[in-house]
């Protein structure tokens, strides 16, 4: 498996594109703008992107995901509980920062524990709420995309609309802190960390 990470967008999301190197076959995780230079990517590799999958519904992280379905054919991938988020500027908070943004409707939905095939590569579904109602991450063998779920040092914000602080501690600590010390976390927003080092130094779930 293979991670290209980009910074996208204006609030700089990072969108990763993983791809089975046997295959071709990828998904973009997180398109939360910069279309033509996610686009530009996945055609500089030569991928075959089968889906397209948001880790929550904020608009930062879904603006382009109509854009990358018209240049690939992929599908949309969303956790149930955020799937009205991509309809509507007020749930992915869009229409307070200027302009407001919608989406296509997703083309599948995900629950806790799903499972999610590219190529060689499975993807499992764990839903973290907290930071959104439909908060997921997605882990492979040991590597973990985390959405605004953990950062490094720190945790999603829970004061939008639906967030929640004490479900947001819950999910961490009864779905991430159980893995391995050595799993690589992809934040939706700065640098990489890890379980183990999140164990040790983040203050939030100490």
């Amino acid at each position: 498996m293979k991670v290209i990470q980009m910074g996208v967008g204006h609030l700089g999301t990072n969108c990763y594109i993983l791809y089975c190197e046997q295959t071709s076959k990828a998904a973009v995780i997180d398109p939360g703008g910069s279309a033509e230079a996610i686009i530009a990517e996945i055609n500089k590799a030569g991928l075959k992107v089968e889906y397209i999958i948001n880790t929550h519904g904020h608009a930062d992280h879904v603006a382009a995901n109509d854009a990358v379905k018209q240049a690939t054919g992929a599908k949309v991938l969303i956790h149930y509980e955020d799937a009205e988020m991509l309809t509507s500027a007020e749930r992915n908070l869009s229409i307070y920062i200027g302009g407001g943004m919608v989406c296509q409707s997703a083309d599948r939905l995900l629950s806790h524990n799903d499972t999610i095939s590219i190529g060689n590569i499975e993807l499992k579904v764990m839903h973290t709420p907290g930071h959104t109602p439909g908060g997921i991450c997605l882990l492979t063998d040991s590597l973990l995309v985390a959405g605004d779920t953990l950062f490094a040092g720190s945790i999603g914000r829970t004061d939008f609309p639906g967030g929640s602080y004490s479900q947001l501690i819950h999910s961490i600590k009864e779905n991430l802190m159980p893995l391995a010390d050595d799993v690589r976390v992809l934040p939706g927003h700065g640098p990489e960390t890890t379980i183990g080092w999140e164990r040790t130094h983040n203050s939030f779930i100490q």
